[in-house]
């Protein structure tokens, strides 16, 4: 994965590390410079900034001062809470974390070779699509010798300010690490996919069964490596960072560094009882200001809980920032929780694989109506389908899907400080089988996502066999930008832009001829077809042909009355050609026939529906075939009518 790591802004680590090891000077960065345009866009909302290296103000630095820990980040003097519980969520996950820092121990303070220190550093985040690779200098901003952003509860232990300088970087400057979003730090440490969840609008504290279900959706999350975050939602800016009587404080992010059931009891009584509890651990980034409702640190509560049980759960009673809850008291209290989901893509876990399907476009404003990719959200119904449109199949009776889409920022200096988002979201419309041209009328909408200002935004959706289009848009028309769509599956989707409005003109399209009908044939259902198995049922399916193209529908098991609801799509050369739909009843050997309808010429209405009677292949009336089938057609002159 980090082989093709991308240098950010074109600085080569080890290239700029050799050239100041040669020189015997320490690096300075020249893309962020220690002084104000590093720390503010805005407002210089901190005096008597001093820039220092970590010798300069502590003793025997290090990146990591016995192991890293979730308990060794403490949130600065910018509100950056997001970013710092998502850096002890990364704590508490070595693979991951690996991942961010790499090669830490060559990164590492030397005190067998300080010739090889060259006061460079650097890191890496998934942005966009790619990972990237950030080189900083060590100048760290200090008040009176003092880290005045994020730091650690050791003096000289210093990762977690680096890494932050890193990321701050990547933004802008400081400042435009102010308020932000988990969900975003949380995928740019793992190239995951967020799921937010508001748990207050979903009523999980009044249903049990919701509860026990998304309860097993975090714990299989947290198992899997993935990162979680959550908050209590602040409805006004008085509310900003208001403490609870519980404890607990408003519009302030939280780490949750673990997900278990507990197990109540002590001894054997325990063990054959086998009663457990859903249980959460979070963590205030502040590093104090707990939780202390039941099963607080000293709550009477955990002696109900062994105290092997304890000490396999790490439990403290200090006023370190971190405390569990009852999963059922965190759905009471919080109204936000982020799941950061590692979507695993490699076929030799032995957990579930995802197929992975990731593609960039664009919103693009222009004037022709076809040539335009910024259409707006469904609202705007006349151009709405001029966004851009990405095709895939559901190859499964049905299948969970997973759509994350992402815009890219549109900050390119220090000076435009925080980026602006889009409000973005996507629909997900159902399509005919063999769909590979541009919709130009609305179909079917089986799922869409919410629409928000947030880098990205994701859905999950189970969906039936059958071929689907994605329309990612912005909610206001004629807005642009960059964004990446990522589509998880269970089986390859086959997913791809639809970019051709039409069939292309060709040197053999005057000689062969070229479409001049676009018909539309929705096989609803079929009604008292024969029966065909030993035991009364059948396996029908249906097959659509025109041409010689076809498009067959997935089998219906053991009916006589189908519900196809399938559409083909057929450009038509020859108008005066039939259109033939036959019904078959699968089996494993041999399938059989069991009625078609020919819709001729003249049946080609702008729109028609028809209940028409099932016949033979030579069109006559055959006892041994019965029923019927219900069907729409529908047929326009100008080929992008559909």
């Amino acid at each position: 994965m980090f082989s093709s790591v991308k240098p950010f802004e074109n600085q080569h680590y080890y290239t700029l590390k050799k050239e100041c090891q040669k020189k015997k000077v320490l690096f300075e960065d020249p893309l962020f410079p220690a002084n104000n345009d590093s720390l503010f866009y805005k407002t210089q909302r901190v005096q008597g900034v001093q820039w220092k290296r970590p010798k300069e103000f502590c003793n025997d630095p290090h990146l990591f001062v016995d192991g890293i820990s979730s308990h060794d980040l403490h949130q600065g003097q910018v509100g950056n809470c997001w970013f710092v519980a998502a850096c002890s969520s990364l704590a508490s996950r070595e693979a991951l974390w690996q991942k961010v820092i790499p090669n830490w121990k060559e990164q590492e303070w030397s005190a067998e070779k300080p010739e090889n220190y060259a006061g460079i550093f650097h890191f890496h985040f998934w942005r966009f699509g790619e990972w990237v690779d950030v080189v900083i200098d060590d100048r760290l901003p200090t008040i009176n010798n003092q880290l005045i952003y994020c730091h650690s509860n050791e003096k000289n232990e210093l990762w977690c300010a680096l890494v932050e300088k890193a990321y701050a970087k990547l933004a802008g400057c400081y400042e435009a690490l102010d308020g932000g979003n988990t969900a975003d730090a949380l995928v740019d440490f793992t190239g995951g996919v967020s799921e937010p969840i508001e748990l207050s609008e979903g009523d999980y504290i009044n249903d049990a069964n919701k509860r026990n279900e998304l309860f097993e959706r975090v714990l299989k999350v947290h198992n899997r490596g993935g990162l979680i975050s959550c908050s209590i939602k602040a409805t006004s800016a008085a509310d900003m960072e208001a403490r609870l009587a519980c404890g607990l404080v408003k519009g302030h992010a939280y780490a949750v560094t673990d997900v278990r059931k507990v197990r109540l009891g002590h001894g054997l009584l325990a063990f054959f009882k086998s009663e457990k509890l859903d249980m959460i651990r979070m963590r205030n980034p502040w590093g104090e200001r707990e939780w202390n409702g039941p099963w607080s640190d000293s709550s009477e509560e955990w002696q109900k809980v062994s105290k092997s049980e304890r000490e396999k759960l790490g439990m403290t009673v200090q006023d370190d920032g971190e405390f569990w809850m009852t999963f059922e008291d965190f759905c009471k209290y919080y109204t936000d929780i982020i799941m950061c989901r590692l979507i695993n893509t490699s076929y030799l876990s032995i957990h579930k694989t995802w197929e992975e399907a990731v593609l960039r476009g664009s919103w693009i404003r222009h004037e022709d109506p076809l040539k335009n990719r910024s259409g707006g959200c469904l609202n705007n119904k006349t151009t709405f389908l001029q966004n851009p449109q990405f095709v895939f199949d559901v190859k499964k009776p049905e299948d969970e899907i997973l759509i994350c889409l992402q815009q890219k920022t549109k900050r390119t200096t220090r000076k435009d400080g925080k980026a602006e988002n889009l409000a973005i979201g996507f629909d997900v419309l159902r399509v005919e089988l063999n769909r590979k041209y541009r919709m130009h009328s609305i179909q079917p909408k089986v799922a869409s996502s919410i629409y928000i200002n947030s880098r990205s935004v994701f859905s999950r959706i189970e969906l039936k066999e059958g071929r689907y289009v994605i329309i990612p848009t912005t909610f206001e028309p004629g807005l642009t930008g960059d964004f990446l769509l990522r589509v998880f599956s269970d089986v390859p989707s086959n997913c791809c832009e639809l970019v051709l409005d039409e069939p292309r003109k060709t040197c053999w399209s005057g000689m062969c001829g070229y479409p001049q009908v676009v018909s539309q044939v929705h096989v609803v259902s079929a009604a008292g077809l024969q029966k065909q198995d030993s035991d009364g049922g059948a396996d029908p399916y249906v097959i659509i042909s025109c041409e010689g193209s076809k498009v067959q529908s997935p089998v219906i098991k053991d009916t006589l009355a189908p519900k196809f609801d399938v559409k083909g799509l057929f450009y038509r050369k020859k108008p005066g050609q039939p259109i033939i739909v036959q019904v078959w009843n699968h089996n494993i050997v041999k399938d059989e026939f069991m009625g078609q309808v020919v819709l001729s010429a003249e049946a080609n209405n702008q729109q028609s529906q028809h209940s028409l009677p099932l016949q033979d292949k030579s069109n006559k009336s055959n006892p041994q075939v019965s029923g019927s089938i219900q069907l729409v057609l529908f047929s326009c002159n100008t080929l992008t009518g559909v």
